[in-house]
């Protein structure tokens, strides 16, 4: 049996322009030189250009409309803008078109109309609109030559500093592919954590290599002996245990030996009572041999010149200065170029006007034409919606934590959630969080992610809420001042906060230690 229905429904989709400047909204500015990149690499119509530039175009363009006469070229607003020039005809049939779409801060839909799908040419010639998207709050142009941020040098990886070395070793040709192998299996850290029966599996099935477990681990001392000391090996215990054998063999360094072969679990777990009565030593002895394995490395694989990755820079999006009390907050547009619309574009479409109105041809490059600069001024657009988004978020960030950043402390910092700023500026929530994640400001007092300035509330005795990080420093505080011998336990740092006036649980203390990367009081315990 057939039945019709009939549901009302309501539904909000995001326009392709709106997506598109929530994508450009939440990545960094060290991100937005590479989008800005890959755009002027797919839309033609999207050019780099300074002011300066423009102006001199504009310039000619005033000088070749005095030079000509008025019957062979009058002024391109005006021509296009008449009622009686528009490319209605040119359209009526068969054109597969798409309607105009509003930018992304319109919330009307797009038309569907025959008027919109007219080709507005005034739009795409006004120089004055699509000049640029360099707003008032950007900081201070940089010469092209010095858009590139400095790295660090890294002349080559572990890899190959490994290899250099196999080369000089003396093994022969089985050996040195075994040791190839090894060399590929060592992790970013330095370790080699695949048991070596399944490198031995690797080396027959993917080398025809037959070789025994003791024939890898052979080859594996050999690679052990090459630098970074410690490199190659299999736990912790081993990494210790091969840059302890590399220096001079004294009392002290017989003694720590001694305390990672024999009393290696005690040492993990910092149980120095312990270790000191297995080992018979006395508390000079103790201390002089913890203190030597506590500056060996634990990880060999990230140091020196031939570390795995490179250094990474933050660049900030926003920089915060002041002057006498009074701030000035701007954005860093390092990696943000001037773009305009290209020129060339807008003369096609003055080609177009003068051509054959009927010709097939001109009018498919014209709707090529038009698409393209429809994404290139809605690409600016959007970067001209992001920054003023970024402004009017942090100017938000700067007023609700002013005490911060005119002293610097991190006791100064209030309660402050995304709703707050969301409210305050008009936004939604989500749109603050897109902001605050990723980006970075740089103050006088050091660089800041914009999460760090978020922070719950925590009740006190008088009444008011403090700030987390408020709680967070002084607790880290304490710590920093508790004796090394006998370390506060968490039911301790509780009472102590209490004490203060801070209501915090003991397991909001454990929290906020674990955020501080502070390990618990039996680990933090030293001679």
């Amino acid at each position: 049996m057939q039945r019709l229905d009939m549901k009302q429904l309501l539904s909000q989709k995001l326009s392709p322009q709106q997506i598109q400047f929530i994508k450009l909204l939440q990545i960094p500015t060290a991100e937005l030189e590479t989008r800005i990149k890959e755009e002027l690499e797919v839309n033609p119509a999207l050019e780099e250009g300074d002011e300066n530039s423009d102006d001199e175009l504009e310039d000619q363009e005033r000088d070749d409309d005095s030079d000509s006469d008025d019957d062979d070229f009058d002024d391109p607003d005006s021509e296009f803008d008449s009622d009686d020039n528009t490319l209605d005809e040119d359209f009526d049939e068969g054109a597969d078109e798409q309607p105009e779409v509003e930018l992304p801060a319109k919330d009307e839909p797009a038309e569907t109309t025959k008027d919109n799908e007219d080709l507005d040419l005034g739009d795409y010639l006004n120089d004055d609109e699509i000049a640029g998207y360099k707003m008032q709050g950007d900081g201070p142009g940089e010469p092209d030559d010095d858009r590139e941020m400095p790295l660090a040098d890294t002349s080559g990886s572990l890899i190959d500093a490994l290899m250099d070395q196999l080369g000089f070793a003396d093994l022969d040709e089985q050996q040195e592919a075994i040791g190839r192998q090894l060399i590929g299996s060592i992790d970013n850290d330095g370790y080699i954590r695949r048991d070596l029966s399944a490198i031995a599996n690797d080396l027959a099935f993917s080398q025809n290599i037959e070789a025994s477990e003791a024939d890898i681990e052979a080859v594996l001392h050999v690679i052990q002996s090459f630098d970074p000391a410690g490199i190659a090996a299999r736990d912790l215990q081993e990494c210790l245990m091969l840059q302890l054998e590399r220096r001079p063999q004294d009392e002290v360094t017989e003694h720590a030996e001694r305390i990672l072969h024999e009393t290696f679990d005690e040492f993990t777990k910092k149980h120095y009572q312990r270790i000191q009565q297995k080992l018979d030593l006395e508390d000079d002895e103790l201390k002089e041999a913890i203190a030597l394995i506590l500056k060996l490395n634990p990880k060999p694989g990230g140091t020196g010149p031939v570390g795995m990755g490179k250094v990474q820079y933050i660049i900030p999006d926003f920089i915060l200065t002041s002057d006498n009390g009074q701030f000035n907050l701007t954005l860093n547009s390092r990696n943000a170029p001037d773009l305009r619309v290209a020129p060339a574009y807008t003369e096609m479409f003055q080609a177009y006007d003068k051509a054959a109105k009927k010709d097939k041809k001109m009018k498919e490059a014209v709707t090529f034409v038009k698409q393209k600069l429809d994404s290139a001024r809605w690409f600016i657009d959007a970067i001209k919606q992001r920054q003023q988004t970024l402004l009017r978020t942090m100017d938000s960030i700067v007023r609700y934590q002013r005490e911060f950043f005119l002293e610097g402390d991190e006791g100064k910092l209030r309660p402050m959630i995304l709703k707050d700023i969301a409210t305050e500026i008009g936004m939604d929530i989500s749109t603050v969080s897109r902001v605050a994640n990723s980006k970075s400001v740089q103050t006088e007092f050091g660089i800041y992610p914009l999460k760090y300035f978020f922070s719950e509330g925590i009740a006190t005795d008088s009444g008011e809420d403090a700030s987390s990080r408020e709680v967070k420093h002084i607790l880290k505080e304490i710590i920093e001042g508790e004796s090394k011998g006998r370390p506060l336990s968490d039911d301790k740092l509780e009472k102590m906060l209490n004490a203060r006036g801070y209501n915090i649980a003991r397991r909001t203390v454990a929290k906020y230690r674990e955020q501080l990367n502070i390990p618990v009081a039996r680990l933090r315990k030293e001679l």
